[in-house]
Parts: structure tokens; sequence; C-alpha cells
């Protein structure tokens, strides 16, 4: 299904049926990615008395109990509620699914302690003069596919400096996507600067972050139609799936 839409005077199509998933899901087995010492995800028969939850083990039907740490184990979307006291439902506070993308790819920046972060003036390189629409999506560089099942736990993976994240908020940008575990550095004292930027101000109930995306190679920077899938869950990071359509402007 093709749909026809306008935005900024210009007219532009796309083909639904042709989206593009960037997240990684959360799954059971070694090959499941995971960060900051979560426990694994996992699934368990419910039994009671009689009854089993599984058809392999002789029950009526597959019941199953599902463990899961959000932020730890696959692609969430979290709002300010993952940094206050109170815990605002990231689906409270979302209320825009569909919208216009920006993709840019980043190689973070190697400091002397060996930390790898992505640096404000390599944002500002590459996106200084792109008109920048509510969603950013952000890959770091080199992008390999082990990131889609990598244990981030004690690893310091990169992460953005608080000034990248100045400069993003800058830019009005409500949503930001990274295929990383955070943008805040993986052991910082708790300060987490970046997140506390971001959703700093009148701005914190009306954006979100999404971490741990994966996108492929064969999508280059540029603009697309993003679709923001969320679980139906009232916490304050939920399990979500972006999807990203190509865009064609016509004349």
């Amino acid at each position: 299904m093709k749909i026809q839409f306008s935005r900024e005077h210009k007219v532009y199509t796309c083909d639904l049926n042709q989206g593009i998933d960037l997240s990684i899901s959360y799954k059971e087995g070694p090959q499941q990615v995971n960060c900051f010492y979560a426990n694994l995800f996992s699934s368990q028969a419910v039994k009671q008395g009689d009854f089993i939850g599984s058809v392999k083990e002789g029950g009526p039907v597959n019941f199953f109990n599902t463990f899961i740490n959000i932020h730890g184990g696959g692609t969430h979307t979290e709002g300010v509620g993952h940094i206050s006291k109170e815990r605002h439902s990231v689906n409270q506070i979302m209320n825009q699914f569909f919208g216009i993308a920006y993709l840019v790819s980043i190689y973070p920046t190697k400091t002397e302690n060996g930390d790898r972060i992505i640096q404000a003036e390599s944002l500002e390189r590459f996106l200084e003069d792109i008109d920048l629409p509510e969603f950013l999506i952000i890959r770091t560089l080199p992008n390999d596919i082990s990131k889609t099942k990598q244990h981030y736990s004690g690893t310091n993976p990169p992460y953005l400096s608080k000034e990248a994240v100045d400069f993003i908020v800058s830019k009005q940008v409500k949503h930001l996507l990274i295929d990383l575990p955070s943008v805040d550095r993986e052991q910082d004292g708790g300060k987490l600067a970046a997140h506390h930027c971001f959703w700093e101000g009148n701005r914190a109930l009306n954006c979100s972050i999404t971490e741990l995306i994966y996108i492929p190679d064969h999508l280059e920077d540029n603009y697309y139609l993003i679709n923001l899938q969320l679980a139906s869950m009232e916490q304050d990071a939920v399990p979500s799936r972006p999807l990203l359509f190509r865009l064609e402007e016509l004349v």
C-alpha cells in the first residue's frame, strides 16, 4: 500500500509494505543483546495443579510467564519517567507514532581515557545545515551486525557527550533513536547528564529516547518516514519497534 503526503510544501510518497525494522527482539538464549548486567530475557510455562502451559510437555496450550528487563535486553523507548521521581508512563507521554526521521552515521571520538564519545563537533559537522525533523536516528560506526547480540555489560560502550545532546535539543529534536545501550556512559556515578539534558524543562513530557536499535548498512543517511510502535504497557520504558520507510519526492 502506498501513501502520499506533504511536508513543508513538498509532496512525498512511500510504500507501507516496504518497512525496514530497526528493532532488536527480546529473545531467549545466548544470542540476545544484554547490558547493565540485567537478568537475561526468559520465559517459563505456567504450572498449576494438573495444568501445564506447554504443548511440548503435554499441555493443551502454550501459556508462559515472561521475565524481561526492558532497559537491558532489547529495543525500547523510554520517557522522562526513567529518571524522575514520578514514574511517568512513556505510553502516556507519546502521542506521535508517525513522523519524519533523519538518519545520520557518526564515528565516536576516542578520548585519552579510552572512552568512545559522540561529540557535539561531529554532529555539527554533519547536521548543522540539515533541516532536522522531530525524529533523529544516530547510527554509530563501525556498524557490525554483532550489535544485535552484543553483551555490553562492563565494556564501556560508546555514548553521547552532554554537549552533543545540547546540540540535538537546540535543533528541536523530540525523539532520539540510537544503536547504543544508553545515551550516557555505562558508569558515570549516577549523573546521567545526557538524559537530564534531553528531558530538561518543558520538553520533558513530550520527548522520548529509543535505545538498542540496529540500522542495516543498506540504509543511507537521509530522510525517512518513521512509525515508532510501542508495546501497550504502563512503564517508564516499553519494548518498541521502529519501522522506516523510504521516501520518494514527487515533482
